[in-house]
């Protein structure tokens, strides 16, 4: 005949160890993870967390939005910021993305 039968084969055997192997090769997958990818992000939440606590009143910023400005007053959980003379805006203290060296807005305005 044209087609020939196919008949079932007896499953092969696995490699010894292999279940050993792939439990470690998962290991030291989520070693390198964590390593690469989650510590450096945590730390990095860590120092903005930290930046943003220790906001005062003069120090100047920058927000997520790309405005500059000088912080005139500060509450729990917003801060008035000073963008032009006579003109002030409120941002959340989660806005912030950077703060500025001192006597930056002097070179900017």
């Amino acid at each position: 005949m044209l087609i020939s039968s196919a008949y079932a084969q007896a499953p092969a055997g696995a490699p010894p160890g292999g279940d050993m192997s792939f439990f470690i090769m998962m290991i030291l997958m989520f070693g390198v993870l964590y390593f690469f990818m989650i510590r450096p992000q945590m730390k990095r939440q860590k120092e903005t967390k930290k930046m943003i606590d220790d906001l005062q009143k003069g120090d100047e910023i920058v927000t997520v939005g790309g405005v500059v400005g000088r912080i005139t007053k500060i509450s729990d959980a917003y801060l008035t910021v000073e963008v032009a003379q006579n003109t002030e805006m409120v941002v959340q203290r989660a806005a912030v993305q950077l703060l500025l060296p001192k006597g930056t807005l002097k070179s900017i305005q």
